[in-house]
């Protein structure tokens, strides 16, 4: 199932997107958030779906997406999860995932503006895919007892800001959490939904030139290794996020380092998962 939030911030509506329809969700829930994933929510709108019961949301291509998921409790991420990502920037691979937080309240829209912060000059970008935590996980025992705690996957947008990330010292929390800087969706597909997650393209291009076109295939740290791996030194809740690593052609390893700027357009895709595009403005 491919879930989605539609409507101005503050006032979305959950939705399903079925057969080119987006069927109003108000009557099983109000959010989709870890609430609803931890409460059978998924199992409830199947059945409703089955009994033609969801009604079908007038002007939907009107609304603005927003993000499909509401207030992740975290955002975790994974740094240097691909090998050409690593080699590009000249690091040596992990021998453990490297692990960072983001500021939940930098989730957005798919479609929204993003924010480049005021004195930046190594504004960046990486297309990843998201893991959305469905079940609450503490030490699980294994790797592929992760299929049990992922709900599903998301489009993520980890907009980075090099010089706040690598250069001021500290962790590379303040140059990851910046306003704006988490765009996602614009829908979450149901795990079953996916597929094999280790075959999926990810691609990303900015004012029409591509710069990103790589494969889940290339992660160091597979997603079950990853979520098995959180879960020995932090509980997973419901409702949250992890960012599972970029692949080559970021900004920061390309020739001439071409970071954003002020009226850029990043468009980005991962098979299945849908499109996004945001334009860069300056805060």
């Amino acid at each position: 199932m491919r879930f989605a939030r539609l409507g101005e911030r503050g006032a979305e509506i959950p939705v399903l997107q079925h057969d080119g329809l987006s069927l109003d969700l108000h009557g099983i829930t109000s959010e989709i958030d870890g609430d609803f994933l931890a409460s059978g929510g998924v199992g409830r709108v199947a059945a409703a779906l089955a009994a033609n019961e969801l009604p079908q949301l007038d002007d939907a291509e009107s609304l603005r997406v927003s993000s499909p998921i509401a207030s992740p409790g975290k955002i975790i991420c994974i740094g240097l999860n691909y090998r050409d990502h690593a080699d590009e920037t000249g690091a040596d691979y992990p021998t453990e995932p490297v692990v960072f937080m983001k500021d939940p309240s930098t989730i957005g829209g798919p479609f929204d503006q993003v924010l480049i912060p005021r004195g930046s000059v190594k504004t960046d970008w990486e297309v990843e895919l998201g893991v959305v935590i469905g079940a609450e996980a503490r030490y699980l025992e294994s790797p592929p007892d992760a299929d049990a705690v992922i709900a599903g996957y998301v489009l993520s947008h980890d907009v980075s800001e090099r010089e706040y990330q690598l250069e001021r010292g500290g962790q590379w929390d303040k140059g990851k959490s910046c306003e704006t800087f988490n765009p996602l969706g614009p829908v979450l597909v149901t795990a079953d939904e996916v597929g094999d997650p280790q075959a999926l393209g990810l691609r990303l291009s900015v004012n029409g030139v591509v710069r990103q076109n790589g494969t889940t295939a290339s992660m160091i740290f597979g997603i079950r290794h990853i979520v098995w791996y959180l879960s020995q030194f932090m509980v997973l809740r419901p409702g949250d996020l992890i960012n599972t690593g970029t692949p080559a052609g970021v900004a920061l390893g390309l020739p001439g380092n071409p970071y954003l700027r002020a009226g850029d357009v990043v468009e980005l895709e991962i098979d299945g998962l849908g499109q996004a595009r945001q334009t860069l403005v300056q805060a």
